[in-house]
């Protein structure tokens, strides 16, 4: 039986193409479909460790999820991981394979397609159906060239196209209009249809619009998605800043920096949901405000990153906060920046050099080549040795004095982290550390709030993701869907 495939394109990013294809990816699976998601190339800070041992972006991670699946590489065989404005770290089936500016990634995209290409087939080999997002817009006219990520992968394969646009943004019509025009003639009749996303209000009021660009552009609409609530599912790249439910009952005031090259913020989200932590991330420009707890977060960029803290008065908030008792979490390039020193001999994530860290704890960094990437479990080294579980994906090496009291107990025998002789600095490598709820309650106790609701945030993710399918199997039209998609494995 042949793969069955559909590629989902945005009109923007953030229109609501990987939360399509993650409803898609649970409607199908629920049906008994074997389905696998698909990103030729993504940009991302956020991404996940795979079950081979690669990385790929945060939302194929969660489409994976979807279908059931344990994420592999093959779900993302380009993934670009910004270290400047200019240059990115380009990762070839979950390895870094070179670092490149954006006019030298032109020239190697041939090379990056055979990747893709690679991928593609071992995954419609494999299931029934495979479900793509593209990146970006497709209209993006500079990019058109050597394109991988949107239409020149649709039309190397022959796979047939959605375009998706958001109306809560306004101008839905001349997003999808506009962007079907910037296509070539074939390009535009492989498009089968159109979504919107992030309706709220009477969809009556909208009907005479939607007929409207039905007989303009000769393609339907499929469905009206409507806009949800409190959805809790992990961002591909931008940071989720809206607090999740109601916060006045909170106990314990969470704050974290949002640097410029901040990675993995989503290790973040569970605090977010926690109806008992005001969580918020401060941004350049505002002043770090009191708080119980302070997070350091990931970074691509952990010297470039430490560098804008200074700017932004973060170290001088930092030793304040620990002068009147406060506790501090560094996860991954946090806990970098938390030592004396960060070197970057090889300038792996910017000029080379070594830049003083925060001096919180007795330790130093050495960025070496070799990235470690691989999933954990373990404990914490906290009363009730409460378990973790979560995953490693950092080019540092950190040694020193002060990691004498480890903060995980890993499964694997190794120690990772430290605690700082005065219990109140907890770093470590582990990414995730907050999704367990036990984890999350005892981080929560260290920092101050004894007693506390337990909050499973990996049962929320699942539940999010029935919400949303149920949500999107409603409002798309499956009739007016198989006769733009024969294929349609429903």
């Amino acid at each position: 039986m042949p793969c069955h495939a559909l590629m989902v394109q945005g009109t923007t990013s953030d229109a609501g193409k990987s939360t399509l294809v993650a409803a898609l990816c649970r409607i199908l699976q629920r049906h008994g479909v074997r389905v696998a998601p698909f990103k030729p190339q993504n940009m991302a800070l956020n991404s996940a460790v795979t079950v081979d041992g690669g990385e790929i972006g945060r939302a194929q991670a969660l489409q994976a999820l979807a279908c059931g699946l344990q994420p592999h590489t093959d779900f993302n065989p380009v993934l670009l991981k910004p270290t400047t404005d200019k240059q990115a770290q380009v990762v070839i089936h979950g390895k870094v394979a070179v670092d490149l500016d954006a006019k030298a990634y032109h020239e190697y995209k041939p090379r990056a397609m055979g990747a893709v290409l690679e991928s593609w087939a071992r995954l419609t080999a494999a299931y029934d159906c495979v479900l793509v997002e593209g990146a970006g817009s497709p209209a993006e006219i500079n990019l058109r060239a050597r394109d991988i990520a949107n239409m020149g992968f649709a039309e190397a394969v022959d796979c047939p196209v959605i375009i998706v646009a958001d109306i809560d943004r306004g101008g839905v019509f001349a997003h999808l209009v506009g962007t079907l025009e910037l296509l070539s003639p074939s390009e535009q009749n492989r498009v089968i249809g159109f979504v919107i996303n992030r309706f709220r209000g009477d969809i009556g009021l909208l009907e005479s619009g939607l007929t409207w660009l039905e007989e303009r552009t000769g393609k339907p609409v499929l469905g009206v998605l409507p806009y949800l609530h409190g959805l809790m599912l992990d961002a591909e790249d931008a940071i989720a800043t809206a607090a999740i439910g109601d916060k006045r009952c909170a106990k314990l005031k969470v704050v974290a920096p949002a640097y410029p090259r901040t990675s993995n913020h989503n290790d973040l989200d569970p605090l977010r949901l926690h109806p008992e932590v005001d969580f918020c991330w401060v941004g350049p420009g505002e002043t770090p405000p009191a708080a119980d707890l302070l997070v350091l977060p990931g970074s691509k960029a952990v010297r470039a990153d430490i560098d804008w803290l200074r700017t932004q008065g973060w170290e001088q908030a930092i030793r304040k906060h620990l002068r009147y008792g406060g506790k501090v979490i560094g996860l991954c390039g946090g806990y970098q920046m938390l030592g004396n020193v960060i070197h970057d001999p090889l300038g792996l994530e910017g000029r080379p050099g070594s830049t003083p860290g925060l001096a919180v704890l007795d330790v130093e960094t050495t960025l070496e080549t070799e990235k470690q990437l691989r999933n954990v479990s373990g404990y914490l080294s906290l009363p009730g040795l409460p378990a973790m579980s979560g995953y490693e994906i950092h080019l540092g090496v950190t040694r020193g004095a002060g990691l004498a009291e480890a903060a995980v107990e890993l499964a694997d025998g190794r120690r990772d982290g430290a605690i700082s002789a005065d219990g109140q600095v907890f770093a470590t490598y582990c990414h995730g550390l907050f999704d367990h709820p036990q984890a999350l309650t005892a981080l929560l106790a260290w920092a101050g709030m004894t007693e506390s609701q337990q909050v499973d945030f990996a049962a929320r993710r699942e539940a999010d993701l029935d919400r949303l399918a149920d949500s999107v199997e409603a409002a798309i039209d499956w009739s007016k869907l198989r006769t733009a998609w024969p294929e349609c494995p429903l």
